[in-house]
């Protein structure tokens, strides 16, 4: 397999598609045939958590390694859905991004303005919400995601509605404590954590990794000293 010889960026990219096609065609590859949107999701969302790892740990070789990960899996599906015939392709789906990307960034494209990122951020969310046509705040949030994620996302959009919705931020006794209860802990917690301008889902990974490393350091802190000789 050989790359484009335009020399744009990206060339490779239809090399990756060919590769795909030949998995996918008669006598290809017997595995991945067999593969649906629905089976690999479980693939999609592991190959982004371990990008994230390559992130946290720096590692920029494990990070070119994990994108290519991911755009196999975009490529993957945007196959199988080729194969249909009300399918769409990896064309199409370049095509959607690329138009997406120019309609919300008119400040760039258009006669549009941002001077700050904020700006970019509060044009991106209402020209999204108008293209959408989204009633409620909260419309729109995957509800899929990681929770702390998940409850941080509803807090930031409920807060830029201009909505004062308090959170419960009692801690009951042990013994009443129960699934709601420790939601709604959980949930303030994130508040505080946005009031501080502190992501909770990163803090709580980090603070995982540290607990992970220092469980690592406790176990071989009590390894048997190798008798002398």
């Amino acid at each position: 397999m050989t790359a484009a010889s335009d020399g744009r960026p990206g060339s490779r990219f239809l090399d990756l598609v060919e590769v795909m096609d030949r998995l996918r065609s008669p006598g290809g590859c017997p595995w991945d045939a067999e593969q649906t949107h629905a089976s690999l999701v479980k693939y999609l969302l592991e190959e982004a958590y371990e990008t994230a790892e390559a992130i946290e740990d720096g590692d920029d070789a494990a990070l070119r390694e994990e994108l290519g990960d991911v755009l196999l899996q975009v490529v993957f599906h945007s196959r199988i859905a080729a194969e249909r015939p009300d399918g769409w392709t990896v064309d199409d789906v370049a095509n959607d991004i690329v138009e997406k990307l120019v309609r919300r960034h008119p400040h760039v494209f258009g006669s549009g303005s941002a001077a700050t990122a904020s700006d970019v951020e509060a044009n991106w969310e209402q020209l999204k919400a108008a293209e959408k046509g989204r009633t409620s705040a909260v419309e729109g949030v995957p509800m899929g995601q990681p929770a702390l994620a998940l409850a941080s996302a509803l807090l930031g959009r409920t807060a830029k509605a201009g909505l004062n919705l308090p959170v419960v931020t009692t801690i009951r006794p042990p013994e009443t404590v129960d699934d709601a209860s420790v939601g709604e802990l959980l949930l303030a917690v994130v508040a505080l954590a946005r009031s501080a301008g502190v992501d909770a889902e990163t803090a709580l990974r980090g603070a995982a990794r540290r607990y992970r490393e220092a469980v690592i350091a406790a176990e071989a802190a009590r390894q048997p000293e190798e008798p002398a000789r």
